[in-house]
């Protein structure tokens, strides 16, 4: 595959109130950890509902909206394992599903140091792509590295992010 093809890129907006739930498709619980938080490349170990995932990130490009990933799904024992050699604390948080005028917005609502934290992520296939903001959507932390997952595994309190 291409490496210009396993760029990601996201808007991130936390969330003004939790009306999003009733348009939510689907959500998963999800725990993370990060074997690696260097500012070039973060190695992320995830469990989402039973399935395990290693995740590589690449550093983001100047804006913060891109950056390379490459992503792998394994065995969930395997992960359990990997989670173990996880530096500092871990993400736990639900993650919601939320169609919105033609696009996919997850929202990451957070449990546990990251209590009462909500975030919307929107994937793009382009840094200029248009979208249309739903209403639950306030401010936007697109390249905020304080809301980074890798940056909130290892934060002791949520008010440090919250509004």
């Amino acid at each position: 595959m291409d490496p210009k093809e396993r760029i990601e890129i996201e808007r991130k907006f936390l969330v003004a109130d939790s009306s999003f739930r009733e348009a939510a498709s689907d959500s998963r619980h999800i725990v993370q950890g990060y074997i690696c938080r260097d500012k070039e490349r973060t190695v992320r170990v995830r469990i989402s509902d039973g399935r395990g995932y290693l995740t590589i990130k690449g550093a983001g490009s100047r804006s913060g909206l891109s950056r390379y990933e490459w992503e792998k799904e394994i065995p969930s024992e395997e992960a359990r394992e990997l989670l173990e050699l996880c530096d500092g604390g871990f993400i736990d948080k639900t993650r919601f599903i939320v169609p919105f005028c033609g696009n996919v917005w997850e929202v990451d609502e957070f449990h546990g140091d990251n209590e009462g934290l909500l975030l919307a992520e929107i994937e793009l296939s382009s840094e200029d792509e248009a979208f249309e903001l739903p209403s639950w959507c306030g401010t936007e932390v697109t390249g905020d590295s304080r809301y980074y997952n890798s940056m909130l595994s290892a934060r002791r309190q949520a008010s440090d992010f919250l509004p």
